[in-house]
């Protein structure tokens, strides 16, 4: 399987090839939806938190004596059932939501969403981006060179697969409206499914294989 390579002007300079295993896989809709739940789980934090009855402020009290003055006995007016009393069963920092999924699967899942976007059109691969000074206007121009390709590409959500995480890149893109990098080691897919497009670089294809 082969695609179009290009350069960082936007001109065809060959072709790449592309492994079967990671560009070809079939759609599976609902493995995939558990694949994105994991990631989903994986960064939600466990921030609701409700006090029980010893961690509200009051109640050291006994509210009246035990026995004569016709009313229900209570020790405390922090009580669950008091107003303002404790919350029983409420929600605690403690709980965990991440699920478990084997590295093989969430794998699996990112060649299937490669291949997706594969088929549907919306992977550039490039050779290599390179700047030599680390300036948004820089960075903007090879954006608008590759819309020679796709013509909307500056205008939906782009995501620049490098095989390498580089500073200098980053802190030229970060500036420009729905662009965002990533290192190869770094991709998973969710973020995918987040962007529109994908720009890949040659040597992250190689990377892919291992």
């Amino acid at each position: 399987m082969q695609a179009d390579l290009l350069n960082q002007e936007g001109e065809k300079i060959g072709k790449v090839d592309l492994p079967d295993k990671v560009f070809s896989i079939a759609l599976a809709p609902d493995f995939l939806h558990q694949t994105i739940l994991y990631y989903q789980k994986l960064s939600r934090q466990p921030i609701a938190k409700t006090k029980d009855r010893s961690e509200v402020r009051g109640g050291g009290k006994k509210p009246w004596r035990q026995k004569g003055t016709g009313r229900a006995r209570h020790g405390s007016i922090r009580s669950p059932i008091w107003r303002k009393g404790g919350i029983t069963f409420g929600p605690r920092p403690e709980k965990k939501y991440k699920i478990e999924l084997s590295k093989k699967s969430r794998r699996k899942a990112l060649f299937m969403v490669l291949s997706q976007k594969f088929k549907e059109g919306e992977i550039i691969f490039i050779e290599k981006i390179r700047l030599l000074e680390s300036k948004t206007k820089n960075f903007a121009k090879i954006l608008k060179n590759l819309t020679k390709i796709k013509k909307d590409i500056d205008k939906k959500r782009t995501l620049f697969v490098l095989a390498q995480k580089e500073e200098h890149l980053l802190r030229a893109a970060r500036n420009i409206e729905n662009v965002s990098l990533v290192g190869i080691n770094s991709l998973n897919p969710y973020i995918l499914l987040e962007n529109k497009y994908l720009i890949i670089e040659k040597e992250a294809i190689r990377q892919l294989k291992r």
